[in-house]
């Protein structure tokens, strides 16, 4: 519970309007977060797993062999694990008797009754050399059906409630934490927003056909979003529960109370020549003074950085700028003109970074500080790598990407340079980070 007492500290320290608007909709989280753990063995913290895919199919076992895992304190592997069995009295033993028998420790369990059964969701320890497929095979075999299973680590130890609160926190904090804690909370998906300016059919045209209470169906479900359009998330591999669509509800009902936000800290930079930067958090309120920098830029700088012609580049800013689609940096000089910005993008699946530093401001490093900011950034949130998209003669943005000390992937086509940074978890050390209260994540 200590992250999320922090996390309620904080909220504190940010006045007093905050914490009332908070409670009512944390508690419809906890409401809706019912924990029932109905077998539980702890013997202390496995380490965390590299991967959160299925391990590879074991060596066969020579026959006569001994099936079961290692014994205690051996090797073992944590694994997130759903399935589906009868809502009849002993169904549940049968499957735990079946697990107990392989030495896989349940940890926690789960429960999301439904009309036809019981979606039964487990956190588990198993024998090392366990694959998931192996894994599913028990699981059928003692009755469960539409059985998925996926590597976890040691922050799903955390019993449903205190995630669920932590998750609350992060978002009270920060806005663009909202995909974010909808992915940790729903686990692997795909979370698409529809703004209300977007396309022909509209945004706004879309959130008419959602109710206000959104919409479940099995595998995907929509909602509202806080500033208008929708927001869709989609699991294709799982159906969501109702359990899962009123958490999620909850959490976007959170954010939209609370309003446009970003985190307050900023940390001051002194360059090479002696001038010192500020450097903090952005959002579409700081559109007219990005749009003052583009009027200073110069047309090579900003077809470096928007790769199409040079008169659209305004209107990229309110989707950069959003914290729906990212998180965005502001380097600021002493009088409050911004003279950078790097923005750290969900693509899907995948992270991008972009930067765009002043011309008369190129060339002091404030890009390689932008830019070891945003990548620590995505390490905190679990992203596996990050890529850049520039042309093959931006010498700038070359030299900061290879100044991470990261591996990186290179692929050219047609002047097109994309580079890609792949991430450790020492790259949440390794990048420097703002002194005080943090530029990225309070």
């Amino acid at each position: 519970m200590s992250d999320v007492t922090d996390a309620a500290a904080h909220l504190v320290e940010h006045g007093t309007a905050v914490p009332a608007l908070v409670l009512a909709s944390l508690a419809a989280l906890i409401a809706t977060a019912g924990f029932h753990t109905r077998w539980s063995r702890r013997h202390g913290q496995a380490p965390p797993a590299d991967d959160t895919g299925a391990r590879p199919p074991t060596a066969e076992r020579p026959p006569g062999s001994d099936p079961v895992g290692p014994e205690p304190g051996g090797e073992s592997a944590l694994w997130r694990m759903r399935t589906t069995v009868r809502d009849a009295p002993g169904s549940l033993a049968v499957l735990c008797a079946a697990l107990a028998e392989r030495r896989i420790d349940i940890l926690s369990l789960q429960t999301h009754p439904l009309a036809e059964g019981t979606v039964d969701e487990f956190l588990l320890r198993a024998p090392g050399e366990l694959s998931g497929t192996e894994l599913a095979e028990v699981v059928t075999a003692a009755g469960g059906a539409r059985t998925w299973t996926e590597r976890a680590d040691a922050h799903d130890l955390v019993d449903a409630p205190t995630r669920v609160l932590g998750l609350a926190a992060r978002t009270a904090l920060d806005a663009s934490e909202l995909p974010l804690a909808l992915r940790q909370l729903l686990g692997r998906c795909t979370i698409r927003s529809l703004p209300a300016t977007a396309g022909a059919r509209s945004g706004a045209e879309a959130a008419q056909a959602v109710p206000p209470e959104g919409i479940l169906e099995e595998t995907v479900l929509r909602l509202r979003a806080p500033e208008g359009g929708v927001i869709s998330v989609e699991r294709p591999h799982l159906p969501f529960t109702p359990a899962e669509f009123a958490r999620a509800r909850a959490l976007v009902e959170l954010d939209a109370r609370l309003g446009p936000r970003i985190p307050r800290g900023r940390d001051v930079l002194t360059l090479p020549e002696g001038s010192d930067i500020a450097v903090r958090r952005a959002d579409t309120r700081d559109v007219p003074a990005a749009k003052a920098m583009h009027e200073r830029c110069s047309a090579r700088t900003l077809g470096m950085r928007y790769h199409g012609p040079v008169g659209d580049v305004d209107r990229y800013l309110d989707h950069l700028l959003s914290p729906r689609f990212g998180r965005t940096l502001a380097a600021q000089t002493a009088s409050g003109r911004i003279v950078g910005l790097g923005h750290l993008l969900w693509d899907g699946d995948e992270t991008e970074v972009a930067l765009l530093v002043e011309d008369e401001w190129q060339r002091r490093g404030i890009g390689g500080e932008l830019l070891a900011r945003l990548v620590a950034m995505a390490a905190e949130t679990g992203c596996a790598s990050v890529y850049a998209v520039t042309q093959a003669s931006n010498t700038g943005m070359v030299a900061a990407m290879r100044g991470l000390g990261l591996p990186l992937d290179y692929q050219i086509e047609e002047g097109t340079l994309v580079i890609t940074a792949r991430l450790d978890p020492s790259s949440r050390t390794a990048a420097p980070m703002p002194h005080g209260e943090r530029v990225g994540r309070e």
